[in-house]
């Protein structure tokens, strides 16, 4: 089974303008969503020039508001102190990577929590560790929602996570944990990777390594998500090598069209879902 998270996040998409129309009938008012992106960086501007569409395809209110790279920090700070403040601003994003003399962790405590849609600030990293609810980084709950479709219940299910970043790895074990999946965590240190692999019924592979998870390293009947996005001379390829995986695994995602499209998707999700708590 190939997993279609083009089509998953598009439906997912549907049911977000279905419930911004409810939410205006209600309300009188739809989420807002203000995207800032600082430098020039290419992947980062097609990443944002997406949000942006899909974003008025649902109907969010959406803005990017843009800054060269040589942007002082004090100015991009008082800029996120004003959209705290603003109430038609449900969601706010600061696009990653940022310019080396801009500290990411000071941009990142800065952003209200209630209005952290890449659940990023650490009140939405405790609250998700503590089980509490928090806004939860969008590609792990992309990932999430696309393993939700193959497997409804993952009761007592082993699932390996290949990668151990604040973006992917550790906030997918926690996913996974709430879903009572039994996780281990890899990562560049690990001793036998392959070996731990071979017991998994879930993999999530999110470590930025073209193709490294072969064929021999899966398990029948395992479900593999991929989350590596690598340009190769060959084109953009995943951390999974998907021909050989694809013969053995019972369902996969593959790259691009799995995981990407679900990450955008999410967003628009996380976005709602602020504007939901803060008008009741």
């Amino acid at each position: 089974m190939i997993i279609d998270g083009k089509k998953t996040a598009e439906d997912l998409r549907k049911d977000l303008k279905r419930k911004i129309s409810e939410l205006k009938s209600t309300y009188n008012a739809v989420p807002g969503l203000s995207v800032i992106l600082v430098g020039e960086d290419p992947a980062s501007k097609i990443y944002v020039k997406n949000k942006a569409k899909f974003a008025k395809e649902v109907g969010l209110n959406s803005e990017v508001i843009r800054y060269p790279a040589n942007l002082e920090e004090k100015v991009l700070l008082n800029k996120i102190k004003d959209l705290n403040k603003n109430t038609k601003v449900s969601g706010i994003l600061v696009q990653l990577p940022l310019p080396s003399h801009i500290d990411k962790k000071k941009v990142i405590d800065t952003i209200d929590h209630a209005k952290d849609v890449d659940g990023f600030h650490p009140m939405n990293v405790g609250n998700l560790s503590s089980g509490y609810k928090s806004n939860i980084p969008c590609t792990p709950l992309g990932c999430s929602i696309l393993l939700k479709k193959v497997e409804k219940n993952l009761n007592g299910k082993h699932a390996v996570v290949i990668g151990r970043s604040n973006l992917n790895g550790k906030p997918m074990t926690q996913l996974l944990l709430k879903e009572n999946c039994t996780v281990t965590i890899t990562h560049s240190k690990t001793k036998d990777l392959k070996a731990e692999c071979l017991r998994a019924d879930i993999i999530i592979a999110a470590v930025g390594i073209p193709k490294l998870v072969k064929g021999d390293w899966v398990k029948k009947g395992a479900i593999v998500i991929d989350v590596g996005i690598n340009k190769t001379e060959s084109g953009i390829v995943g951390d999974v090598d998907f021909d050989e995986v694809s013969k053995v695994a019972k369902a996969i995602t593959p790259v691009p069209g799995g995981v990407g499209p679900m990450t955008i998707a999410c967003l628009l999700q996380n976005t709602i879902n602020c504007f939901k708590r803060s008008n009741i």
